[in-house]
C-alpha cells in the first residue's frame, strides 16, 4: 500500500503540480514519495481514474478528453502562449529555478518596448500594468508554476511544473512548424 494517496489527490486533482523544486517541504516530500514508488501511484490512480503521469522534475494528473474538451484546453492554451511569451520577453531565463519579483517586471517596462507591447495583449480587461501582473502572478500561482518564496519583498521562485507548459507550447510549435 503507498502513503499519502490523499495528500497527492488533493493537489493534483484541481490541476495542481507536485514539484521537485518546491519552495514547500511537504510537496517535496510528497515528490519523493512518488518517485520512489512512481508505479505503485500510477497503478492506484488508474484504479480510480486517474493518469499520473511525470514531467521534469514535477508530477500531474492528466486524462482522455473529448474533442470540445479538448478544444477549450487549445483555447486556454492560447491564453498561455501569450503569458509565457510575455515572461521570455520579460527574461529569456525565465524557467524553472527563476526567481523574480513583480517589481522587476514593472521596472522593465519603462525600457522596454516590446515588454509593453505584449502586455497589452494580457488580460485586456485590465488598464494599468500593475492590475495586469498582480493578474499574472496569481494565475502562475494557482497553477503552480510559481510559489512564494519570501512574503517581505515578494520574491517567487519558478517551479518545475513550469517545463509543463513550456513543452506543452514547444509540441504546438512543432506541429504548427510541420504543418507549413
Amino acid at each position: 500500500m503507498v502513503r499519502y494517496t490523499k495528500e497527492i489527490f488533493d493537489i493534483l486533482s484541481k490541476g495542481g503540480f507536485i514539484s521537485q523544486n518546491s519552495i514547500s517541504q511537504q510537496r517535496t516530500h510528497l515528490y519523493d514519495a512518488i518517485e520512489d514508488d512512481f508505479q505503485k501511484y500510477q497503478e492506484y490512480y488508474q484504479g480510480i481514474g486517474f493518469l499520473l503521469e511525470g514531467g521534469n522534475g514535477y508530477y500531474y494528473f492528466s486524462r482522455t478528453e473529448n474533442k470540445v474538451e479538448l478544444s477549450e484546453k487549445v483555447q486556454r492554451l492560447a491564453l498561455w502562449i501569450d503569458r509565457v511569451d510575455f515572461l521570455k520577453t520579460f527574461n529569456q531565463a525565465f524557467g524553472s529555478g527563476f526567481t523574480f519579483r513583480k517589481s522587476n517586471i514593472l521596472e522593465k517596462f519603462s525600457s522596454d518596448i516590446e515588454l509593453k507591447e505584449k502586455a497589452r495583449n494580457l488580460y485586456t480587461e485590465f488598464k494599468t500594468h500593475d492590475e495586469k501582473m498582480n493578474r499574472l502572478i496569481n494565475d502562475l500561482e494557482r497553477q503552480g508554476f510559481i510559489e512564494l518564496e519570501n512574503e517581505l519583498d515578494e520574491t517567487y521562485k519558478v517551479t518545475a511544473a513550469f517545463h509543463y507548459i513550456e513543452e506543452l507550447i514547444d509540441c504546438l510549435t512543432i506541429i504548427e512548424t510541420e504543418q507549413v
